[in-house]
């Protein structure tokens, strides 16, 4: 059986992140900036408007797609490659890959970086949003799909498939593994980046009724109500799916991201700075449509809730911090549908 296993540089980080003192953390305060396959309607590009904020249309997708949250999006990924070495992926057939799909490209940023490094490679992203640019590398294209409907790409057609960001967006994570198996050509490899949604603290448990515990309680509870999971990453979900799918050789990887300026090593200094950046601008954009569109509370109610969260993530005292999960697995050169062809 295969189990997941870990790489090894890239392991756990399971030592403690070194914090700041208080006089630090104090003396520095600065953040750093550092065509539709599933037949979609042409109205995707009329958005719904909610307290400001724009959405998609025609989907149950809880995030929002403007210009703030798009530019979250873009510090999502510095941080993200930055933590990892600067690689856009850890799967081993990445730089040899010619045919890559991106499963909820988002801005396109991943999708066209990748392209930019690897111009023989072709390049497909694929979001519900049609927000991504219109420029981009000539070996990179996006298509405006939704990727829970059945796929249309033919089978056996990508060898590296780059998902991200999706924990809360998925109804059926074995059908969309499955359909990305099928995709997928032998030997490819698919690689699965999402965050644990419930915020910790590096000095130990929080209580139940602090606003790290109630942020995920209640924001695990809305995304119930709209039929999405949101707790995939938790032990070893998203490896276990991936073998059930049929997948080989599964490397599972945990990182702990501080979010804040409070931690010592510069690397992650950066990167919590970045994180919590990506954190605060997105809050409100996150909660206000779940919270008022879906659990049906007031407007007032969302943002005092919203502001309470914000200032638990602010409190550089508490060392705060999430899991970041990356994994990766092949599909194996033999499979019972290949083999009875030979």
């Amino acid at each position: 059986m295969n189990q997941p296993k870990k790489t090894d540089k890239l392991a756990d980080q399971d030592p403690a992140i070194e914090a700041q003192t208080e006089d630090e953390q104090e003396a520095d305060t600065q953040s750093v900036h550092t065509s539709s396959t599933a037949s979609l309607s042409e109205s995707i590009t009329e958005y719904r408007r909610v307290h400001g904020r724009t959405y998609t249309q025609k989907t149950d997708y809880w995030g929002p797609n403007d210009d703030r949250q798009n530019e979250g999006l873009e510090v999502n990924h510095y941080w993200i490659t930055l933590y990892l070495g600067d690689k856009l992926f850890l799967a081993p057939n990445g730089e040899k890959a010619q045919m890559v799909l991106d499963v909820g490209t988002g801005t396109g940023i991943w999708a066209i970086d990748f392209a930019d490094e690897f111009p023989s490679a072709e390049v497909i992203g694929v979001d519900v949003s049609p927000i991504q640019p219109s420029w981009c590398p000539p070996n990179c294209r996006f298509q405006i799909d939704d990727v829970e409907q059945s796929w249309t790409w033919p089978s056996e057609h990508f060898d590296f498939i780059h998902t991200r960001n999706l924990e809360g967006c998925i109804a059926d994570w074995a059908k969309l593994y499955e359909q990305a198996f099928e995709c997928m050509r032998p030997n490819g490899y698919i690689e699965v980046r999402e965050f644990d949604i419930e915020l910790k603290s590096q000095l130990g448990p929080v209580d139940d009724g602090h606003p790290f515990k109630e942020w995920s309680r209640v924001m695990l509870e809305a995304m119930g109500k709209v039929g999405k999971v949101g707790l995939q990453c938790r032990d070893h979900g998203l490896a276990k799916s991936l073998k059930e799918a049929g997948f080989v050789d599964i490397v599972e990887n945990k990182f702990s991201v501080p979010i804040g300026g409070w931690a010592n090593d510069p690397l992650l200094k950066e990167v919590g700075a970045c994180a919590f950046e990506f954190m605060n601008g997105s809050l409100e954009g996150f909660g206000t449509f779940l919270l008022t569109q879906v659990m049906e509370w007031e407007y007032a109610e969302a943002i005092v809730f919203i502001s309470q969260f914000r200032a638990a993530i602010k409190d550089a005292k508490l060392q705060s911090l999430f899991d970041l999960h990356v994994v990766y697995a092949r599909r194996p050169e033999k499979t019972p549908r290949t083999a009875s062809q030979d």
